[in-house]
């Protein structure tokens, strides 16, 4: 290292970034393989750039001969922009350095397939063409991925696809192709959307066969270019002569079919440098494979493995609490986030008496802020946000919402209630009536319905239908006070219609029925309803109401220009990855939100995969602070009681132990579990090595998981074994303090 030690003292002289350890490590670390785990505000993409510099610099590494795979187009060129700053002599240099996304790798690798195999092709996503849609026809298949799915699903079941079966048929294809699922298991990948698998072959077969072209979506790259590179030597061989170095960025979001890409890329040289952090893999849900990482020796036998601890983002009261709370995982590299920042004060957590309050509690708290931008509001479920949206627009607080969705104002629960409020304007139109007939209390059939459309009288539809079709004995007596109720409506408030609709009406157990029988979640309709209601209040008018509708959605769509403005950013946590604020408020943190029914769901006593990413997740959004994080949760919903997230026990149990429990473990040796958060109270072992001494290089253990194992090497905090065939990292502290070790009584002893 001594020899390059002028290369960081020039670069923090020049531009005053100071590298520590670890960092210098990484970027010294040129040749062969390298996992560098960078823990949340560690500094990764400064390391990443400050690497690429030494190549150039200082192992005169021509820049077209290196290789950065971001993940977005932002990070792409965000990258490109920090190695513009840092070495400005190499302006040059940052264009030549081939900074890109996977998938556009893929495409390039794919085109050059096509080209030398005189394939057709036509790429079928991004954004659609609005002249090529207004000149089609109605029955005119518009060549985009959404269009032909639309039609493919309802040709094969008669029914128009919805905008969430849409969402979930989509990422079912992706998921299959980033997995690379053969074809005769796709039926058991699981998907909401009945006979995904079928729909799914006859998409393949039409973008093979319905056009003369071969048709080719984003996931289609990806595969498309994985085959090319595994059956053509010579596209392969020409791909790995052109770049002798390759780094890859967010790796812990990379599918399995984006790793066997980069695999093939650098088999020639093996100089590949992966990085990641296991513990913000959030994303598997899109095929995103965090085990890949935690079997990367296997790939790459003789990688090295760094570890990016030192946290420059946040405060000790969160860095040191996040650092215990995501330990609680099995599966995860051990690893100890530290920060040497100034202390600030402690994660607040707040629970208040019900869910509605929630949005207006964080406007008023947030009002009193001067610096907005530097504030965020994290949630689980996108539908969270029309809530703050609609309270925070009233009070005149500006918000950028990074991700956004509009769907809400379209769902067809939306679009049902304006409906009943329009029949109690005019009850003669038949065409509003048949949008909502099947979700009120006169159980009007769809032969009533349309014979009751046969009639062009300007009549009352229900006079026409009491009066001129065949109805039973039942249904008279409702259908009359069907037409007594939406008389009754006509100029009520918004909000007091919206009740008689759910409950006069029987609008909610119509969809309690729906819930039953197309599997439907009740409690995400109910919530439909609920924020309604909360958007309804203090409106006079249905008139109003609908206006406000049209407002709010035209105000989301507009907000994204208020990215780099004095805003309030509003986001997903899954999308909060890679942001930081000085303040954060998480929200809605209750059980069946975070960690979600599916999330606490158990296999033979044992929680499933799904409940150590809720877990990473939760870590993500706390790491996103860098000096007040707030935690909210609340007693009631939608008139039930709620019941706090286990997440927020976990926190407030490392932050304030129980007295008893720190009695009998210790200040550190509270135990987060993602089951139940409790105390360790298990009885010490009485054969478990509590001695550092007496680990020493080449002894024999038995370890509590792993049986007999041999220690390697004992380096500070780390601790390396060695079971069977395979190389492992503990941490010496964990060992001695949770008994993890026990002697085996040889000679040695």
């Amino acid at each position: 290292m001594h020899t390059h030690r002028h290369f960081f003292t020039r670069k923090q002289t020049e531009i005053g970034v100071a590298l520590n350890e670890v960092q210098q490590q990484a970027v010294l670390h040129s040749e062969g393989a390298l996992l560098l785990l960078a823990s949340p505000g560690s500094g990764k993409t400064t390391t990443i750039i400050m690497r690429i510099g030494f190549l150039i610099e200082e192992k005169g590494v021509p820049s077209s001969r290196i290789k950065a795979v971001t993940f977005s187009r932002a990070s792409a060129k965000d990258m490109k922009e920090r190695f513009d700053r840092f070495f400005p002599d190499h302006a040059a240099a940052a264009r030549s350095v081939d900074f890109s996304t996977i998938h556009s790798l893929a495409f390039a690798v794919a085109r050059d397939h096509f080209y030398k195999t005189g394939i057709t092709y036509q790429l079928i996503e991004g954004e659609m063409d609005l002249e090529e849609l207004e000149l089609s026809g109605p029955d005119q298949l518009v060549l985009h991925k959404k269009f032909i799915l639309r039609q493919l699903f309802k040709s094969l079941t008669g029914e128009s696809i919805t905008d969430d079966q849409m969402e979930e048929l989509t990422r079912y294809i992706s998921y299959i192709k980033n997995k690379l699922v053969p074809e005769n298991q796709w039926a058991k990948v699981k998907c909401d959307v009945k006979e995904a698998d079928k729909l799914l072959r006859e998409y393949e077969r039409f973008k093979r066969e319905g056009t003369g072209k071969l048709l080719v979506d984003y996931d289609d790259m990806l595969t498309i270019a994985n085959d090319a590179l595994e059956t053509d030597r010579a596209l392969l061989a020409r791909y790995q002569r052109r770049y002798d170095y390759v780094m890859t960025d967010e790796s812990q979001d990379t599918s399995l079919v984006q790793h066997a890409i980069i695999e093939k890329l650098v088999r020639e040289h093996g100089n590949l440098c992966v990085v990641a952090d296991d513990d913000q893999s959030i994303y598997t849900w899109r095929a995103a494979e965090p085990q890949y990482l935690l079997d990367f020796r296997k790939t790459y036998p003789r990688a090295a493995i760094l570890k990016m601890e030192q946290n420059y983002r946040s405060s000790p009261d969160i860095v040191s609490v996040a650092n215990r709370f995501i330990k609680q995982n099995k599966n995860r590299y051990d690893k100890n986030m530290f920060t040497k920042n100034k202390t600030h004060k402690p994660i607040k957590i707040k629970s208040l008496p019900d869910y509605r309050v929630q949005a207006k509690h964080l406007a008023e708290r947030i009002a009193k802020l001067d610096d907005w931008r530097e504030t965020a509001i994290l949630y689980r479920n996108n539908s969270s946000s029309i809530a703050l949206m609609n309270e925070f627009d009233r009070q005149g607080i500006p918000f950028y919402m990074k991700d956004g969705d509009n769907r809400f104002f379209s769902h067809w629960v939306v679009e049902d209630v304006l409906n009943f409020m329009r029949m109690s304007f005019t009850d003669k139109r038949p065409d509003i009536l048949e949008r909502i007939h099947t979700k009120c209390a006169g159980y009007i059939t769809k032969q009533q319905m349309a014979a009751v459309k046969g009639f062009a009288n300007n009549e009352s539809v229900f006079d026409n239908l009491i009066n001129y079709v065949h109805l039973q004995e039942y249904q008279i007596k409702l259908l009359q006070g069907c037409k007594e109720t939406f008389e009754h409506m006509s100029g009520m408030a918004p909000k007091k219609a919206i009740v008689v609709i759910r409950y006069k009406l029987g609008y909610e157990k119509a969809l309690e029925k729906m819930c039953d029988k197309f599997g439907f979640r009740k409690e995400v309709l109910l919530g439909i309803l609920n924020t309604l209601e909360d958007i309804a209040e203090s409106l006079e008018t249905m008139e109003e109401f609908a206006k406000r509708l049209k407002h709010l959605e035209t105000v989301m769509k507009t907000s994204k220009f208020n990215k780099n403005a004095n805003a309030v950013t509003f986001s997903t946590l899954h999308s909060s990855k890679g942001l930081e604020f000085e303040r954060v408020y998480m929200i809605d943190l209750v059980e069946g939100i975070i960690p979600s029914d599916e999330d606490a769901k158990k296999v033979q006593g044992e929680y499933t995969d799904a409940m150590e990413e809720a877990v990473r997740l939760f870590y993500v959004g706390m790491t996103r602070a860098k000096r007040h994080l707030e935690l909210l949760s609340y007693k009631m919903r939608d008139g039930a009681e709620a019941k706090e997230s286990r997440f927020l026990a976990g926190v407030r149990n490392i932050q304030s132990p129980p007295k008893e429990a720190e009695a009998a473990a210790g200040k550190s040796g509270v135990s987060v579990n993602v089951g139940t958060v409790k105390e360790r109270s298990k009885p010490r072992n009485p054969n478990a090595i509590r001695d550092k001494a007496l680990l020493v290089p080449g002894r024999s253990v038995a370890h509590r998981v792993f049986g007999a194992v041999k220690i390697v090497k004992v380096e500070g905090d780390r601790l390396q074994i060695k079971v069977s065939s395979e190389m492992k990292e503990l941490s010496v502290a964990a060992c001695l303090e949770r008994g993890l070790l026990e002697k085996i009584m040889t000679k040695d002893y």
